[in-house]
């Protein structure tokens, strides 16, 4: 069609500028100029329109037969582009052009977005706002728009918890918008410039737990701040008072800065680069392979965080009585005959701290008691969080009750083998449950845990989490602690 096209109005020029030529004379000349003109414009015009279809054909081949084609694997709608796939760290703002807004979605964990230029917050909106420079030139007319200001180009949405999958609680935390939008001309001003990047993340979801609070967001921010070594402002969503208490030391290991509470702070707050989200690995795990952190990295940060005093004396009980830390419960999963297993161990040759951590209890006494010990020994729970506070080649015992089987080996179980510790899974039988006087004992609660957990969270929570204490047996456990203890004199 093209062609045709082309042929045809040749040959109707020609024919034209001889019929003006008969007609007007030597006045033709300049109607001739004016023709071929035109003539040359139509022919660029025509090449133009070729190239563009010739453009839009390997488009749609790729499309077809299934050829990896992209213009830019970092503009925002790269939907198929993932990081994790390629088996690294997603890339910091400073490698990306300045302008840009990317969101990289593929991991089921969590989102993470990426922003670079002119960005600005808006808290009252819940927005942060990435400016560009104006360029009508390479706009068409009909795309410019009238209010500058008005005009988004790209809009993003993300909730910066990293427990993307679990719908009940991501429902929970605040959606902050990612807009990248033209310049305006007035009323661009800045609060407080900053010129270090920031992360903004959430303490919200299932911050009060302490598995949570190190899987979901401790260990995520370690991950995503390594790269920034400490420069770098944390922009917190969801701000919890006694959050920032607790953890404080830690967040000081990461940055130099005082946090922003976002929800609260009024104030625009100017930065070059952004970090919006957490980058998260595995349960209570860091991927080397993955990252530039690592988890005996995190270990050596949670030393430096809560170290004790110059001047302050840390009984060393190398090649004395190991020093075993019992975690004990209070409610469900408790040890109802925790006094006779204390006095074992002590008879075995232990020396044995009782710890009764809560909500209140200080993280660094925590630390100290557990640093300072060869051994942990505990129930399945959150409180199993604190083996991170162990050293490499120390042992932690896990007590693991009816139907808790899965979440102890996944949770707690592979991570502390993860980090060069010891782990021994102590499975109880069922006579060691308090379940086993409460049903009948051919009762598949009993009999097949994994049936009833197959009926989904609510019943697993229900019958073995909520509902069941543990009464050992003191002889499997009396020869469970004499392999530690032997264990111990011949490492």
């Amino acid at each position: 069609m093209v062609y045709f096209q082309k042929y045809y109005y040749k040959d109707h020029h020609q024919r034209q500028i001889r019929k003006l030529d008969e007609t007007f004379g030597c006045d033709s000349k300049n109607i001739k100029e004016d023709l071929r003109l035109i003539k040359r414009v139509k022919s660029k015009l025509f090449h133009l329109l070729y190239l563009s279809f010739l453009s839009c054909s390997f488009i749609w081949l790729s499309q077809i037969f299934g050829f990896p084609f992209s213009f830019s694997c970092i503009h925002h709608g790269a939907e198929n582009f993932s990081y994790e796939k390629l088996s690294v760290d997603p890339p910091i703002a400073s490698s990306l052009s300045i302008g840009t807004l990317y969101c990289d979605r593929s991991h089921f964990r969590t989102d993470i977005c990426f922003m670079k230029g002119d960005i600005r917050t808006n808290s009252s909106s819940s927005s942060i706002i990435l400016y560009t420079q104006t360029n009508t030139k390479a706009a068409p007319l009909s795309d410019i728009p009238t209010k500058f200001e008005e005009y988004e180009l790209e809009h993003e949405t993300i909730k910066p918890y990293t427990r993307k999958w679990e719908t009940s609680v991501m429902n929970t935390i605040d959606q902050i918008h990612l807009i990248s939008k033209y310049k305006p001309i007035s009323h661009h001003k800045c609060d407080v410039s900053h010129d270090v990047p920031a992360i903004f993340f959430s303490t919200g979801g299932y911050t009060g737990n302490v598995y949570h609070e190190f899987n979901d967001g401790i260990i995520p921010l370690y991950i995503t701040s390594q790269q920034f070594n400490k420069e770098v402002i944390f922009v917190i969503l969801e701000y919890h008072s006694w959050w920032y208490t607790k953890y404080q030391q830690v967040l000081a290991q990461l940055s130099n800065y005082r946090p922003i509470i976002f929800n609260s702070n009024s104030k625009t707050h100017c930065f070059q680069e952004a970090v919006v989200g957490l980058k998260i690995h595995d349960e209570l795990t860091i991927d080397s392979s993955l990252s530039k952190a690592n988890i005996i990295g995190f270990r050596n940060l949670l030393s430096r965080a809560f170290e004790a005093p110059k001047g302050l004396l840390v009984v060393n009980h190398y090649n004395k009585r190991p020093r075993m830390v019992l975690l004990s419960r209070r409610g469900s999963r408790g040890i109802t005959n925790e006094r006779a297993l204390v006095k074992l161990a002590q008879k075995i040759g232990f020396d044995v701290l009782i710890l009764k951590p809560n909500r209140k209890t200080e993280l660094a006494t925590i630390y100290k008691a557990i640093s300072n010990s060869d051994v942990m020994f505990g129930v399945h729970g959150a409180a199993m969080t604190h083996f991170l506070f162990l050293n490499p080649n120390c042992t932690l015992v896990q007590v693991i009750p009816l139907g808790t089987e899965w979440p102890s080996e996944t949770y707690y179980g592979q991570p502390a083998k993860n980090m060069g510790l010891k782990y021994i899974g102590y499975k109880i039988h069922p006579r060691e449950s308090s379940l086993y006087y409460k049903y009948d004992k051919d009762d598949p609660i009993l009999r097949d845990p994994n049936s009833v957990n197959k009926k989904g969270w609510e019943f697993t929570k229900k019958v073995y989490l909520d509902d069941q204490n543990v009464r050992l047996d003191l002889r499997r456990v009396q020869k469970l602690l004499l392999r530690v203890h032997d264990d111990y004199f011949t490492k």
